[in-house]
């Protein structure tokens, strides 16, 4: 048993020995391959060097300057242009010239109203009916006192007729005639006065019809039948005169200086797509001190979609200058203002502070800053710092 066991452990000690010896010799070929490759490889790219230097002339590269590292940047002359100036504001509607129209005598209960809100009235159309029946008969009372004053006149004017035929035969006095005389002209002065003071009944009778002071368009109604109105009670109509309606716009001082009467403009109804023209009739002769804004007041033609009370933006001619214009993209904004880039001649990029005007269709107006000559950075500018080298190429190249 003992000899067994000793076989055994001699043959098992071989046998590793043999496996180590074959691990060894697969490593040291594993090697020698990778050593081999990497030196071919080696070989073939100092070959393809040697074939680029060859087809190149023989001289080698030469090292890349400051302006091959330098951002490219799109670049713009942009020049001077002829801009129709074009002031955008906004403002509200209203009646060029509203009428208020009240109660002008002393009132009482509506009996009736005839127009409503929206319809068109001539001048002296009666809009409103007020109760009038204790005038009235006020008026018959005096109509009656008329015809007694004519009676005592006429009764008057034959005394004194009588008298006129018996003073020539001595059987009335001077003195009786003169008296009848006086008394013929009293009578006759007190049917005036009761001819005046029914027609001032009349007059008075007259105002309880509320009628449109001008023609127009009634742009409210106050008033229902059955009210009891005065002469404190605020007005029962609003009309505009002729149906002229105006926009109210509100400017900056700046705007209102660069403005005059006459102007045409155009107006935008908030929520409609029509555009209505007008002319500005009157600019504001003072500024509001809170606002620091004055009103650019725009007539307009009456149509159904300009209802006052409503919002409005109007675009109001302000005539022509000669500007720079640049696309929006090329202007950039910070707390210090306004300012574009520009490439000076060494390639390197300039901050240059701009004051802007009007926003055209084709850009915005630059009114002092450039000349118009100068390589302005159209694009990322927001990316570039002040003195950084730049690469500029012209738009389109």
């Amino acid at each position: 048993m003992n000899y067994e066991t000793t076989i055994t452990a001699e043959t098992q000690d071989d046998i590793s020995t043999d496996v180590s010896a074959d691990h060894d010799s697969h490593n040291s070929s594993s090697t020698s391959k990778k050593l081999i490759y990497a030196i071919i490889g080696l070989i073939v790219l100092l070959g393809a060097i040697a074939a680029y230097f060859l087809m190149a002339g023989g001289e080698p590269a030469p090292a890349a300057d400051e302006g091959s590292q330098a951002p490219v940047v799109t670049v713009i002359a942009p020049g001077k242009t002829s801009v129709s100036g074009v002031i955008e504001a906004p403002g509200t509607l209203a009646a060029r010239r509203p009428m208020p129209v009240g109660v002008v005598g002393e009132g009482g209960r509506v009996l009736s109203v005839r127009v409503d809100a929206g319809d068109w009235v001539q001048q002296g159309q009666v809009l409103a009916v007020i109760d009038r029946s204790v005038q009235s008969q006020q008026a018959a009372a005096q109509a009656a006192q008329i015809e007694v004053s004519r009676a005592d006149a006429q009764l008057a004017q034959a005394n004194l007729d009588r008298s006129l035929q018996l003073v020539e035969r001595g059987f009335v006095s001077q003195a009786d005639v003169d008296r009848l005389t006086a008394t013929r002209d009293s009578a006759v002065a007190r049917v005036k006065v009761a001819e005046a003071q029914l027609a001032e009944l009349q007059a008075r009778t007259a105002r309880l019809n509320i009628v449109a002071p001008a023609a127009g368009y009634v742009l409210e109604r106050s008033v229902e039948p059955g009210q009891t109105v005065g002469g404190g009670t605020p007005a029962l109509f609003s009309i505009a005169r002729g149906g002229e309606m105006e926009m109210r716009a509100q400017l900056s001082e700046s705007q209102l200086a660069g403005l005059s009467q006459g102007v045409s403009a155009s107006v935008v109804p908030t929520g409609s797509d029509k555009t209505f023209q007008g002319q500005v009739w009157q600019l504001s002769p003072t500024i509001d001190a809170a606002s620091r804004q004055g009103t650019a007041r725009i007539a307009l033609a009456y149509a159904p979609e300009l209802r006052p009370g409503g919002f409005a933006t109007a675009s109001i001619d302000s005539g022509s200058i000669e500007a720079t214009v640049l696309p929006e993209s090329a202007v950039l904004a910070d707390s210090e203002g306004s300012f574009v880039y520009i490439v000076n001649d060494e390639n390197k990029a300039t901050r240059t502070s701009v004051t802007t005007g009007m926003v055209t269709p084709k850009g915005i107006a630059i009114v002092d800053g450039l000349a118009g000559t100068e390589l302005v950075v159209l694009w990322a500018g927001g990316f570039l710092n002040p003195g950084e080298t730049v690469n500029p190429r012209r738009e389109g190249e």
